[in-house]
């Protein structure tokens, strides 16, 4: 396992090093320059999408909640659905139009004279969220190399994070759309294969899946967990909820941007859901498996730190049940999904700090290699800030990504959403998304989430959408602008 999680990270730095050396000028850095093509960059948006949350997670999940946990997934799958089907087309041509190269810059360039404080405020937005999602990643590679290698959890860490900020440097967004292709793979063979590794093995110990479930009690075969009335409802919407964040997530939305052309956008829809489809898949039956083996016994003494963190179900899985060196490439599909995210988030918010708030504060104007040499410094400096969040921070992963998801997602979705398809919507209402999507996750988070039952990542987005709506009418502007 030591020697194939080497050679991982070795193609790994490799693949960012080969394909990172024509990276020259900082729109290759921050967008890709218009050199992916529909496939890569659906790979890309998908080994992104899903992160340590997917892999650990909702494998997690699903193995604490049993089939309750398809709400969770079949939220995600549609707004993931939504965003290809729906946005892809449209979010490409208002690039084209406004030359933006992040969402930040593409919402401000559609107010002129507003540009930049909108900007600012998103690009700040953006950087609050991602570092607790960073860290989630940093914080995921921990545990899974703690579980496969025994090693200390700020080893992981610290082997995690400099990988990503190594190749991050490198060349930014090529680097990091080269990896995620490699890292796609390396995620849906772990997510594919596994399950059916795990089946054949039931199947030879003679466990019945469906009955094992049942015997570990009558609320892992619940779709509500038991809950029944309002309570039940609230449960299903708040699994649900997940599908609206995906509407203003800047990692997954800056590959749309970046295709070359609507041929490819038509690509890149169907290779994103097929993706999704046998991932998400994967990942719930993993966790219901899980729910089975430990039921009868088999994966020994690991199962009584499974109640302690049942994030780890599935490298514990892994390693209990087949041999070393495959062992090793399932995991480092585990590593990947961390590593995808992470590096991605980290050349969103590098971008983000540099082209929407230092470069709009900063009187005199940089070249364009001031300008990369900024993006490289900044991707630094965010990567350690969000190092030492991970090694603070106590949450699970799946609470962290919930927390940044819902908070992004309520900020940008709503503003996203209006600018595409809503003529009417005004600066104002674009300044109540990004205020209220961020007020609301912070506020309902900390205060009434546990109260009311009802997700942080559905109460803000709702609020953030209203209020863009209704402050769009009460202020409108002056000129509106064509749509498309």
């Amino acid at each position: 396992m030591i020697v194939v999680f080497i050679l991982y990270l070795v193609a790994t730095l490799g693949i960012a090093w080969w394909y990172s050396r024509g990276a020259k000028t900082n729109e290759e850095f921050v967008i890709g320059g218009k050199k992916f093509g529909g496939t890569a960059l659906a790979l890309s948006e998908r080994a992104t999408g899903e992160s340590a949350w997917l892999l650990l997670g909702l494998t997690g999940h699903a193995y604490t909640e049993g089939i309750g946990a398809i709400w969770v997934a079949l939220g995600c799958v549609t707004g993931i659905l939504f965003i290809w089907q729906v946005m892809a087309k449209r979010l490409r041509r208002e690039t084209e139009k406004t030359g933006a190269m992040t969402v930040s810059s593409l919402i401000g360039r559609r107010f002129p004279g507003a540009e930049k404080n909108i900007s600012i405020l998103s690009a700040l937005i953006i950087i609050f969220f991602f570092l607790f999602y960073i860290a989630a990643q940093f914080s995921g590679a921990g545990k899974v190399l703690q579980k496969t290698f025994g090693m200390d959890p700020i080893w992981g860490v610290i082997i995690g994070s400099v990988v990503v900020i190594t190749y991050c440097m490198m060349g930014g967004f090529i680097a990091v759309v080269v990896t995620d292709v490699f890292q796609a793979i390396l995620m849906i063979f772990t997510l594919v294969v596994f399950p059916i590794i795990a089946l054949f093995i039931a199947e030879s110990y003679h466990i019945f899946i469906i009955h094992s479930i049942e015997d570990a009690g009558p609320v892992y075969l619940s779709l509500t967990e038991g809950k029944t009335g309002l309570a039940a409802v609230l449960f299903i919407l708040s699994g649900l909820s997940w599908a609206f964040g995906y509407t203003g997530q800047p990692q997954l939305l800056t590959r749309m941007m970046a295709i070359r052309n609507e041929k490819d956008v038509r690509t890149a829809k169907w290779v994103a859901t097929s993706w999704t489809l046998l991932a998400y898949t994967g990942a719930i039956l993993i966790g219901l498996f899980g729910i089975a083996f430990v039921q009868h016994g088999y994966l020994g003494h690991e199962e009584s730190k499974l109640a302690a963190d049942p994030e780890k179900i599935l490298p514990v899985m892994v390693l209990t049940l087949v041999n070393p060196i495959l062992a090793g490439f399932l995991l480092s599909g585990v590593i990947s999904a961390m590593m995808s995210t992470a590096a991605t988030e980290l050349t969103v918010s590098s971008s983000s700090m540099g082209e929407d708030v230092v470069g709009k504060l900063r009187k005199m104007l940089m070249n364009n290699k001031q300008k990369l040499l900024l993006n490289k410094l900044l991707t630094l400096a965010i990567g350690a800030a969000a190092f030492i969040l991970a090694i603070t921070l106590t949450d699970t992963v799946y609470s962290l990504v919930s927390y940044a998801w819902s908070g992004i997602g309520s900020s940008f979705g709503p503003a996203l959403l209006l600018i595409l398809f809503w003529k009417r919507v005004s600066r104002a209402g674009v300044y109540a998304s990004l205020i209220c999507g961020t007020a609301g996750t912070i506020i309902w988070k900390n205060l009434f989430e546990a109260d009311t039952g009802v997700s942080e990542r559905l109460a803000s987005f709702v609020l953030a959408f209203l209020m863009a709506v209704v402050f769009s009418l009460l202020m409108p502007e002056k000129r509106i602008a064509n749509s498309d």
